[in-house]
């Protein structure tokens, strides 16, 4: 096998070439790497090799890696999927050296597959932001325009995956922490419903339950079968939810029916959507009504300025505790942390204990609001990303301001920084472009980034779809019946080159 059949292969396909005899486990990841030493000095998805680890996944005791996937090269993403024997940084100084003593269960999970983790991918620190460009390792690049975003938080992954290093790669989302990378990037992001993939032993449920493990593919089948590989009762949680009945890979072989799906490109936060995001979702409705099913263009459901308050709000809160345990199990310092990180967490120790519990209730009115909104339709369709892949950099805080955040967290001045108006602020800029994603983790329901679009100068741009409570299956088969009607699996950026990348 050479790299360009490797690259035109998906992760079941890999797995089967395997099984077969066709390929071993050690020619793959002699293959993932040689695409890695090409591609990564210009996107710079991969930070970690875990290379002595997956030498010996291939080459240990009996005929190596057995699963699903066995033999399949994999990426971890470096925040919140912890691998026994290296650091998870979270894309943060302060956690640059610290040695992980045990595996996350999700991790567990993926090596049962028979996946060989070759390494760790790139990511904002802490994963606060819906860009990857930390201090730490520098920003992540797209492999469609190295001199613009690959989304965040998995953006590590989604470029990765997305320049043929690995088919697939770990992922999780918080915010849109997986479809947004996926929708930057010609990806499959699947954001299953809460409780459905497993976190720990480190921590319960991050962020109050609004973060849940995943992975981005190339393909529907991919992300059906690893999927499968993870879902499962977790002893250690908190509540159990109700598994599966059949196999997500078995499901998306049949047709989803006729379905009525309402959709929209509007946003209270950035108003209409680009043209480009609009003509995407008009585009899919298309392809949609073509397909027999019934498309409706309504108002959104909820006020999503509204939601993105309650996100942020409790999104600084989790962050000020998230920082205050780092500092207190390491010994690190404020300089261990981006001056950004430091004006959030400043911000959600300013606003209390009280606004954070107004959030957290606010959460059962958008709830609600969905749950309305599914006695009339099946699915929401909406931009995954209201514009283009933004510029690497297009976010920067000027150094005067990131003095000042420094400051005024060290002064404990949260409450200056709040009547200053950075919460608005924070919103139109850092979510203006992405208002679309976090309505799906408030309310802990499915949602589903398609790779049914790429603009005229050939950036990818994904659409959403969003799905009621346990609808994760049938949002594979919707997203895999799209597959069937406009193939994406061929797409590949032109191969980048670390002369092409500008800005940081």
């Amino acid at each position: 096998m050479n790299l360009d059949e490797y690259m035109a292969h998906d992760a079941t396909a890999l797995a089967d070439l395997v099984k077969q005899g066709q390929v071993t486990a050690a020619e793959l990841l002699e293959l993932a790497r040689q695409r890695m030493r090409e591609v990564n000095p210009a996107i710079n998805a991969v930070v970690i090799e875990t290379a002595l680890a997956a030498d010996t996944q291939i080459s240990g005791a009996g005929e190596g890696p057995s699963g699903p996937f066995a033999g399949v090269p994999f990426l971890l993403k470096d925040l919140g999927q912890e691998y026994k024997g290296y650091p998870t940084s979270s894309g943060s100084k302060a956690l640059r050296h610290v040695i992980e003593t045990e595996n996350a269960l999700v991790t567990d999970r993926f090596l049962a597959a028979g996946l060989v983790i070759m390494g760790k991918t790139n990511t904002p620190e802490l994963g606060a932001k819906g860009i990857t460009e930390p201090a730490l390792w520098g920003p992540a690049r797209n492999p469609w325009d190295t001199t613009r975003t690959t989304g965040g938080s998995s953006g590590g992954s989604a470029a990765a995956v997305a320049a043929g290093v690995v088919p697939a790669a770990g992922a999780n989302d918080g915010g849109g922490s997986i479809r947004i990378p996926s929708g930057c990037n010609g990806l499959v992001g699947l954001k299953a419903s809460r409780g459905l993939t497993p976190y720990g032993p480190q921590t319960g449920e991050p962020m109050f339950g609004l973060v849940t493990q995943g992975v981005v593919t190339r393909t529907v089948r991919d992300s059906a079968g690893l999927l499968d590989a993870i879902v499962g009762p977790n002893q250690r949680a908190d509540y159990h939810v109700a598994q599966p009945s059949r196999p997500f890979a078995e499901v998306i072989t049949e047709e989803p029916g006729r379905l009525r799906i309402a959709y929209s490109a509007r946003s209270a936060i950035s108003g209409e959507a680009s043209a480009q995001a609009q003509a995407a979702v008009d585009a899919t409705a298309e392809l949609l009504t073509d397909l027999g099913h019934e498309v409706v263009e309504i108002d959104p459901p909820y006020d999503d300025k509204a939601l993105a308050q309650t996100f942020l709000t409790i999104w600084f809160a989790q962050l000020a505790g998230n920082v205050a345990e780092i500092k207190e199990r390491t010994g690190a310092g404020d300089f261990d942390f981006e001056a950004d990180t430091l004006a959030m967490v400043e911000v959600g120790r300013a606003n209390g204990v009280v606004a954070l519990i107004d959030a957290l209730g606010a959460i059962t009115e958008y709830t609600h609001a969905m749950e309305r909104f599914y006695t009339e339709y099946d699915y929401f369709l909406t931009p995954t990303i209201a514009q283009k892949p933004i510029e690497i950099g297009a976010l920067d805080t000027p150094l005067a301001l990131q003095a000042g955040a420094r400051v005024a967290h060290r002064l404990h001045g949260g409450k200056a920084l709040l009547k200053t108006g950075i919460i608005d602020q924070m919103i139109e800029e850092n979510l203006g472009w992405v208002p679309y994603t976090q309505m799906a983790n408030l309310t802990g329901r499915p949602a589903i980034n398609v790779p049914v679009y790429w603009t005229d100068d050939d950036l990818p741009l994904g659409v959403q779809f969003n799905g009621r409570l346990g609808a994760d299956g049938s949002l594979l088969q919707l997203a895999a019946q799209l597959e069937k009607a406009r193939p994406w699996i061929d797409r590949f950026p032109a191969r980048p080159t670390a002369s092409k990348s500008r800005g940081h």
